[in-house]
């Protein structure tokens, strides 16, 4: 067939490179309002649930009980089952009503009744009620530190960088497991010496990412994974309960954690029962509510490939994201895996959560270049800082990270480098050379680097585990080598941990170690003229309108 050739011309843009399937109802290939969901309904006897979306107590299976057994506000349940899905939509956009009414409904329902709520929004209302329902105030973002050499001068260096730049929350993990304690500590002092209250995390085997916050070396951990579906469970030894108990040894040792899911995962492995993706993500909203965990990465997260393939797929992210909010629980929105070829289609990905504002609109926005990005890459990187704080400038809105100045970062990274060559110095782990200090300075990614000795790192990494260092012995090493700042900003974040104030739903700290959460900046959005709006917050808009690259009109050479 001769070809027109404009259409030859649009089968070569990257768009054509992404994967897109027609929707297939029984393997789970559909969004939302599958042909199997259920339709939504409750019965209680003597204050027990007795029937949960057309399934009787007796056919429960794993999830149905712990959801019946923890998950519903019984007092409020069939007053909310008994009002219309459409009247609850309505609720959430209305201006007029205020988020905790709305509340009082949606943590009463059903997973089933809670798709059928989300099923009648389109995106531009799911917009407006995701800006009212977030429960933290002011929104934010968190980023990935990592690399693919594990190379912890870099982490210190980049990670210090992200907490000037403005993300309150940072994640690592590994290239090689056996890096972990020394990825987790070069994350924390990086962080703690761009700026003073920002909590790290290193997502690596659960028992060991929970060793690691035992000593000190974490603030808060993400990667605890739920499912909707019983099989996909017991696939990995888990069960909803199991769930449960890791959450509660976080919270008893202090330590911030959120559950993980998203759309996409049970079709990835096989076993979606032929439901919808939005059921299926429901359940998994449902289940983190009823183990009083304080908060959700979800939004397709590293399945989002999949919804993105089917239509309606990334209307149905933005709804799993307010449906976790309208359980009043925190929301990490996803916005974090790489997700297109097409720039036009990843800014598509992401401007819902940016416009309306979420706890933290991408739970992990690269900050180091994708090709050095352990988590698979990430929808965003730093290569885009220049457009998404211009994005931020010109539609005033707080996406969470400010511009800084060249020499700015400079400064601090070079503090950062020269503070874990310290640490490493102190715990008597393999030195850090001066040229790894300037390298990581002005270092892009991990070409720019100096090579280590990768077996010896590892052993030390390993023997340091053995030694049983903890955290002071980390602030120990910080102060006898003259980072007095940073070893009390260290102490503190560990104090942190003995007050437990940021265990409180949507918590993030300022540079004053002041505890901001859903508690003390809850929400107050009702309409226009209330809420958070950024032109308010007269520092943080000073900071964003001051891009670098504005030419100021009144001292201009010409």
């Amino acid at each position: 067939m001769k070809r027109q050739k404009r259409f030859e011309k649009l089968e070569k843009r990257p768009i054509h490179l992404d994967g897109f399937v027609k929707e297939w109802d029984d393997e789970g290939l559909v969004a939302l309002e599958g042909k199997n969901d259920p339709k939504p309904s409750i019965k209680l006897e003597n204050g027990e649930i007795t029937e949960l979306d057309g399934k009787k107590k007796e056919d429960f299976d794993l999830i149905d009980k712990y959801i019946a057994e923890y998950g519903l506000n019984l007092d409020n349940a069939e007053m909310a089952m008994n009002t219309d899905s459409l009247k609850i939509a309505h609720m959430l956009v209305d201006p007029n009503v205020s988020r905790s009414e709305i509340i009082k409904y949606t943590t009463a329902i059903t997973p089933a009744k809670a798709e059928e709520v989300i099923s009648k929004l389109n995106f531009g209302e799911m917009i407006v009620a995701v800006q009212k329902m977030r429960p933290r105030r002011t929104p934010a973002t968190q980023c990935h530190i990592t690399n693919t050499l594990d190379n912890p001068v870099e982490i210190a260096a980049d990670a210090a960088e992200a907490a000037l730049r403005g993300f309150p929350e940072q994640e690592t993990t590994t290239a090689i497991a056996r890096y972990a304690p020394m990825n987790a500590i070069s994350i924390m002092v990086g962080s703690q010496t761009g700026r003073p209250g920002v909590i790290t995390q290193c997502s690596v085997e659960e028992s060991e990412e929970l060793s690691l916050g035992m000593r000190g070396f974490t603030a808060y951990a993400e990667t605890i994974s739920v499912y909707g579906t019983d099989r996909v469970f017991t696939d990995g030894d888990d069960t909803p309960w199991s769930k449960g108990f890791l959450a509660s040894c976080y919270a008893s040792r202090g330590l911030k954690m959120r559950f993980t899911s998203g759309a996409g995962s049970e079709v990835m492995m096989g076993y979606t029962e032929g439901k919808s993706m939005l059921y299926l993500e429901a359940r998994c909203i449902f289940i983190t509510k009823a183990s009083g965990v304080q908060g959700l990465q979800n939004g397709g997260v590293s399945c989002i490939g999949i919804p993105g393939a089917v239509p309606g797929g990334i209307r149905e992210v933005l709804g799993e994201n307010l449906m976790c909010m309208m359980m009043d629980i925190e929301c990490a929105s996803g916005c974090d895996q790489a997700f297109s070829h097409s720039d036009i289609r990843r800014t598509e990905r992401m401007i819902g959560q940016f416009i309306a504002g979420t706890d933290y609109i991408s739970s992990g926005y690269a900050a180091e270049e994708n090709r050095d990005n352990t988590f698979a890459g990430s929808n965003m990187d730093v290569l885009d800082y220049d457009d998404y704080c211009t994005m931020e400038r010109d539609l005033a809105v707080n996406g969470g990270i400010l511009p800084i100045h060249e020499e700015d970062a400079i400064k601090i990274r070079n503090k950062a480098a020269k503070a874990i060559q310290a640490v490493f110095d102190g715990l008597g782990l393999p030195a850090i050379t001066d040229e790894e200090v300037e390298a990581a300075t002005y270092a892009s990614n991990s070409d720019d680097m100096p090579k280590r000795d990768m077996v010896q790192d590892m052993k030390a990494a390993q023997d340091l585990m053995d030694r049983g260092i903890t955290v002071s012995d980390i602030i120990k090493a910080l102060h006898d080598h003259g980072f007095n700042d940073v070893a009390q900003a260290v102490l503190a974040l560990a104090q942190q941990k003995v007050c437990g104030d940021y265990l409180q739903t949507s918590a993030i700290f300022d540079k004053n170690w002041h505890c901001i959460s859903a508690i003390d900046n809850p929400n107050d959005y009702q309409g226009p003229g209330t809420g958070y709006r950024l032109w308010e917050d007269k520092d943080t808009w000073d900071k964003i309108k001051d891009i670098p690259w504005a030419m100021d009109p009144q001292h201009m050479d010409f």
